[in-house]
């Protein structure tokens, strides 16, 4: 039970991690926390893990809290400073790529002792970097899309501005996260895994994403009120 104590452990203080982000720094905090984000989970994404009776990817908390934190962008900053956080995010996975690509290609000191493991953990990196950059990029530009689509609809509905947040905030995560676990898994693990272990993966990635989109919701009231405290 290891793993699934560490995924539970780990989705809590990205989100939490994120909450003091915000209540810090405030849309900056979520821009940084975002680009922390895509470069760190796209260093976790290679590892291949067990956990909840599931085989799936690493990464997936860390991806969960960055949609999480354009959503409070868009709920409380608007949709061009939620679409200038996924610029950044893009920006941050496309450095990480370059520098990725430069380090492994240093000739090593013979007194050093990390860079067969520097080149072990960044061997695979470009192609799941670019995957995981289309991945993203297209997911987090549909997710804020889709938020304030949604927003419109609810105020139409509601008359109010406050109202079904938990809709807006679940349906747009949830569909943008498929989008964004199959265009990653598909190209970055196509011809690396057979079909029936890659379609085991996304699907067991998406059932993960279900769940902490669900469990986002809470983290996106409590950033409202600490919104309005400070007024």
């Amino acid at each position: 039970m290891i793993n699934e104590l560490l995924l539970v452990i780990s989705l809590c203080c990205s989100f939490s991690a994120l909450l003091v982000f915000f209540q810090l720094f405030r849309k900056e905090g979520c821009m940084a926390w975002i680009c922390l984000c895509t470069i760190f989970a796209n260093i976790e994404v290679a590892v291949l893990v067990n956990a909840f009776g599931m085989e799936q990817t690493l990464g997936n908390t860390l991806f969960a809290s960055s949609f999480l934190a354009t959503d409070f962008l868009s709920e409380f900053y608007g949709k061009k400073e939620a679409e200038k956080a996924v610029r950044l995010g893009i920006a941050a996975s496309f450095v990480f790529i370059v520098f990725s690509l430069l380090v492994v290609r240093y000739v090593p000191s013979e007194n050093d002792l990390v860079f067969a493991s520097m080149q072990t953990l960044f061997s695979n990196t470009p192609r799941i970097l670019i995957a995981s950059l289309a991945g993203y990029a297209a997911s987090e530009l549909l997710d804020v899309q889709l938020y304030h689509a949604l927003w419109k609809l609810t105020i139409m509905k509601s008359g109010s501005r406050e109202k079904y947040l938990w809709l807006r905030n679940n349906i747009a995560t949830l569909a943008s996260q498929a989008v964004n676990i199959i265009i990653f898994n598909f190209a970055a693990f196509w011809g690396v895994y057979d079909m029936k272990t890659l379609i085991s993966i996304t699907s067991a990635c998406y059932v993960i994403y279900i769940f902490t989109s669900l469990l986002d919701t809470p983290f996106l009231y409590i950033a409202r009120k600490l919104h309005r405290v400070r007024g």
